[in-house]
């Protein structure tokens, strides 16, 4: 197995502790009412929502991904996940995971730092381009929840 990882930040001028609570602990009712084209539906296929638990996200076109929570930490807003089974893993691709932190930034925004760790099958190499693509999905994801947060002041708090 190969493993390739690539670091990479985002800037929000939504606080942590609203950013994550949104993001992360609502995704699954937030992410269909304000990117109807990003996910369909999310479902808990096994577990109670903490570590371990394995959830199943479905796209408006069909495709779906499994993922598994690895870790949470609410105190510090960080979260780690893996992508194990769905139509974004090719066959060269075992697993995506990704760690995510929120970060305060000066002004009393966020910075949010994920790394994503791609684990290869045998010597196969990342498609950078399939790589960089999913980055702009989640930079994309983020700025809706930004702008969702700032459109309704309440929300989150």
């Amino acid at each position: 197995m190969g493993v390739s990882t690539h670091n990479d930040e985002f800037t929000s001028t939504v606080a942590p502790a609203r950013l994550f609570k949104a993001a992360v602990l609502d995704a699954d009712n937030l992410f269909p009412k304000i990117a109807p084209d990003a996910a369909k539906s999310a479902e808990n296929i096994e577990g109670n929502g903490g570590p371990g638990t394995i959830k199943k996200i479905t796209f408006p076109d069909g495709k779906y991904v499994k993922q598994k929570l690895d870790a949470i930490d609410l105190d510090n807003y960080s979260y780690s996940h893996s992508i194990i089974e769905g139509d974004i893993l090719s066959a060269e691709l075992e697993k995506i995971s990704h760690e995510t932190k929120f970060v305060a930034a000066p002004g009393g925004g966020s910075v949010i730092k994920v790394t994503t760790t791609f684990h290869t099958v045998g010597n196969a190499t990342v498609d950078e381009a399939k790589a960089k693509e999913g980055k702009e999905k989640a930079a994309g994801l983020f700025k809706l929840v930004e702008g969702y947060l700032e459109a309704n002041p309440s929300a989150y708090n």
